[in-house]
């Protein structure tokens, strides 16, 4: 069998050619293209017919019995039962005219924050928030949990992440120019298997190879060794986590003691170095921030760090900051940090040379492609102002009312009385779920979109049973991603699930809006429509797209690479006058008057080193600082019910893994079951020891299906490590997730 005649259906973890009858998915092949293809496809087998799957309009007992109460606190354990489409369409159209007619619509909360789908027009929080723009608007969330403290710091000092994301300089000018990558955090090719809108071809491992084959040195800073393939030869520094800001700072600090600095680039493109400088020296706070310095804050040797100073300016370096660092008290400096330092060394806006903000966070960074800026569906106009900080939905469903800072500005949390959400969730991505679940009692009704009953489908009042993008046609163009792809439907959905656009075309017809929502368009017109605007903005841009019945035709494409490598900032660098960035001053701010100016404790106006409220620094003896990073095995929490997922457990419990000594020291063995616990909750898992971890430090992936224990409700039995960590914003600044800063106990248990 020739697979490339077979139809094609992209994810974001990658496109795979289907063997299908259109009924049912009977294989899923890598896509000839792919040079380092994901297994997380494989993930559906099983499931898309399995005891997960949502089936029927489905509404919990409890909220049916009592029209005023609602029996919330029975969230997450009621019974649900199946209605028709016509009783809960129905249902939704009574609750949402009361709760606007009642509160008004800011006390809807539609986050729908998450990957839905690869597909350019079956994307669940485009059509929610379509029609609840038609209704009147909606209380929204802004930034995102990968980064969102990195995301509002780069408004300030650089004009903005994406900005900087869409210019970052590509792995081409790596390979060729780059002699030293300098990557805190590390370049964990788990994270690069996937990208936002699809992804045509892995290119992470391929780059990072391809550089080393080339002479480019790496060092890898990060607690974890194996946040670099074994290929690159990485130097591995592990520094205690939470301490990276404090290494920077003596790196810094060793480039102006040593004048290793460049004052030129400094002068001509940045704002503000004398402040810092002031800081660097301890003129300000009469503590010079050097090596030994830092030393005694990292446990990391002073020569090693002077060593590193001295080898990035005599080297082309690129420096690599992870998105990681951003989930941590006081995210927002280690971006700033490694911004500055780069601004010191001053090669930015040169080839292969200055930061880039994630390589091998998604596929996408560092890509050798134009971004093109296909159409989406629209949304149409938001008339409610509100909107919360993407992290802090537990405040806003404990305080309403109540006032909070945000980004320069004083901001008030509404009395939420509704949650929708489609496509994503929040008892996965959101920290200390025992907290959230106790919230998510305040408002009268949740509504959920999902195709499967994860842990926020069960801690809903209502769930409509929705398609996967296995079973509908759609478009893939990812922006970044050089490839287009026409996905086609390569399985049955159950009878009575229909796609979100399906959905809200219902719902907007049982209110008298259908015309407003379709524009007299169904999915598939909607889909030419989308395309046809998508090739005439490429068309702006020089890039030519073949139509939608040719693209159907040949199934997929691929936009070619332009001629020159790109390099971030380069035309800035060759005039920043001509070519500002955009921020206040049009240059880079290593100190930032706004920040300054708004006063904040927990964000000064240049980078500062600010002790965590958890880390080893101030920890007990048998307490571990806890790495909850991404899995390989799935995207965030999506399929872990599958056989991929499950098949990586061990013993039906999620790895945690331990150095040798500190298992050692509590009596703790491989294959050991064991609880990871403090004072927020804890959650079972299976050790796996490793010296591959800094000692002090246990790792454990996210993305287990949150399940509370009936005996043990603060216990997660399929080990979600967020019910460990601490649900505090990162800083007034930017009040993002504070994930990486949490430190746990572990003890051997019977349990399981």
């Amino acid at each position: 069998m020739d697979k490339t005649d077979l139809p094609l259906t992209a994810m974001h973890w990658g496109t795979y050619r289907a063997e299908s009858d259109g009924k049912t998915l009977r294989a899923l092949h890598p896509f000839e293209e792919d040079v380092d293809p994901s297994n997380i496809g494989q993930g559906f087998f099983g499931v898309l017919d399995g005891p997960t799957r949502v089936t029927a309009p489905m509404v919990r007992k409890g909220w049916l019995e009592d029209p005023d109460g609602r029996n919330r606190d029975r969230r997450g354990s009621d019974a649900f039962v199946a209605v028709s489409w016509d009783e809960v369409e129905g249902l939704i159209a009574d609750e949402l005219t009361r709760v606007r007619r009642d509160f008004g619509n800011e006390a809807i909360y539609a986050g729908s924050y998450g990957w839905a789908s690869a597909g350019r027009f079956h994307h669940a929080q485009g059509h929610l928030r379509r029609f609840l723009n038609l209704n009147g608007g909606f209380t929204r969330s802004v930034n995102t949990y990968s980064l969102a403290a990195g995301e509002v710091i780069c408004e300030h000092v650089i004009g903005g992440f994406w900005v900087a994301a869409a210019d970052t300089t590509d792995w081409q000018s790596i390979v060729e120019h780059t002699e030293l990558f300098v990557a805190f955090g590390g370049l964990p090719l788990r994270n690069g298997q996937i990208s936002q809108g699809g992804t045509g071809r892995h290119r992470q491992r391929e780059a990072m190879l391809n550089a080393r084959a080339n002479g480019v040195e790496f060092v890898s800073i990060s607690p974890l060794r194996d946040d670099a393939i074994d290929a690159l030869s990485a130097q591995w520094i592990a520094p205690r986590p939470s301490s990276d800001v404090a290494m920077i700072l003596a790196l810094c600090h060793c480039l102006l003691d040593e004048g290793l600095h460049d004052a030129d680039f400094l002068a001509r493109y940045t704002v503000g170095f004398e402040r810092f400088a002031d800081y660097l020296t301890g003129k300000t706070d009469g503590v010079a921030k050097t090596a030994a310095w830092a030393a005694a804050i990292c446990e990391v040797e002073a020569s090693a760090i002077v060593d590193l100073a001295r080898r990035m300016h005599r080297q082309r370096t690129m420096i690599s900051a992870s998105w990681s660092l951003t989930r941590q008290d006081h995210g927002e400096q280690p971006f700033w940090a490694t911004i500055t330092l780069a601004a010191m060394l001053g090669q930015i806006g040169l080839p292969g040379g200055g930061f880039g903000l994630g390589y091998s966070a998604v596929n996408s960074m560092g890509l050798e492609n134009r971004s093109l800026a296909h159409a989406a569906m629209p949304q149409g106009t938001n008339p409610v102002e509100t909107y919360i900080p993407v992290a802090r939905i537990s405040d806003m469903l404990e305080n309403p009312g109540a006032e909070y800072a945000y980004n320069g500005r004083t901001l008030t949390y509404p009395d939420t009385r509704m949650i929708w959400w489609a496509g994503g969730n929040p008892f996965h991505h959101h920290q200390d779920l025992n907290r959230l679940r106790q919230a998510w009692t305040a408002p009268d009704t949740v509504i959920v979109n999902d195709w499967c009953w994860t842990a926020t489908a069960r801690h809903a009042d209502i769930v409509l049973p929705c398609t996967n993008p296995l079973e509908r046609r759609d478009v893939s163009m990812g922006g970044r991603d050089p490839y287009i792809v026409a996905m086609e439907a390569v399985s049955a959905p159950p009878p009575l699930a229909r796609d979100d656009y399906e959905i809200f075309r219902g719902l907007a017809r049982r209110m008298g809006q259908e015309e407003a929502f379709t524009e007299g368009r169904d999915a598939e017109a909607w889909q030419r429509h989308l395309y046809a605007l998508s090739c005439q903005r490429a068309a702006g841009e020089g890039v030519t797209l073949p139509d939608y019945d040719t693209l159907r035709e040949r199934r997929w494409h691929k936009v070619e690479a332009p001629a020159e490598p790109n390099v971030m900032f380069q035309r800035f660098r060759a005039d920043p006058e001509a070519h500002p960035i955009p921020t206040r001053s049009g240059k880079i701010e290593i100190w930032s008057a706004e920040i300054a100016g708004f006063g904040y404790d927990d964000c000064p106006g240049h980078v500062t080193w600010m002790e965590p409220y958890e880390w080893l620094g101030d920890a007990a003896a048998d307490e571990l600082h806890l790495i909850s990073n991404q899995p390989h095995t799935k995207l965030h929490s999506q399929l872990d019910q599958g056989p991929v997922s499950q098949g990586a457990k061990r013993g039906g419990l999620e790895r945690v893994r331990l150095n040798p000594a500190d298992a050692a020291a509590r009596d703790i063995s491989e294959g050991d079951a064991v609880e990871l616990f403090n004072a927020r909750g804890a959650c079972l898992a299976r050790v796996v020891l490793d010296d591959a971890l800094r000692r002090g430090v246990v790792q454990m992936a996210t993305g287990a299906w949150f399940k509370p224990s009936p005996e043990r409700p603060e216990l997660c039995l399929n080990g979600n490590p967020n019910v460990l960590t601490a649900d505090r914003g990162t800083s007034k600044l930017a009040q993002g997730p504070t994930a990486h800063t949490c430190l746990v106990r572990i003890r051997k248990t019977a349990q399981r």
